[in-house]
């Protein structure tokens, strides 16, 4: 059926739906980084990590606006650390990094020195075997 003023326009200007979730505050639509959840027994907000999907009684805040966010007075307002952000690295990882990296250049200059890929094999009693990059290295106890 057909209306007099013509065919009925869209609110959205495309069929495409952005799959980016907003900032659940009116005119905002900037996209969210937050999930902000009310414990009502415990008079607590709670604002942490983006929640996977998207819930009926929670709320997703853009980073503004998660910065901003006040609680009504008597109620607690609890931030969790948003563990999905980048960590920064620790001195045991970077160490961890450099011994890696020293343990990959060991085999090729044993291989240089040895002239070939089975020498190397030789030079060291806990390798079994070799897959490109990857050792098979004997048990300790036999």
């Amino acid at each position: 059926m057909e209306s007099r003023r013509g065919p009925l326009k869209s609110a959205v200007p495309s069929n495409v739906v952005s799959p980016v979730r907003r900032c659940s505050r009116t005119a905002c639509g900037r996209p969210a980084v937050a999930t902000l959840t009310y414990v009502y027994a415990d008079s607590t907000a709670v604002l942490g990590p983006l929640a996977t999907y998207a819930e009926p009684h929670c709320y997703d805040l853009c980073a503004e606006h998660s910065e901003r966010l006040t609680a009504p007075r008597g109620w607690e307002v609890v931030r969790l650390a948003d563990a999905s952000g980048p960590a920064r690295p620790s001195g045991d990882d970077l160490e961890a990094l450099a011994n890696a990296v020293r343990e990959a250049a060991r085999p090729q200059e044993r291989a240089a020195q040895a002239g070939g890929g089975s020498g190397a094999r030789r030079s060291n009693p806990m390798e079994v075997g070799r897959r490109g990059h990857l050792r098979v290295l004997r048990s300790p106890d036999s």
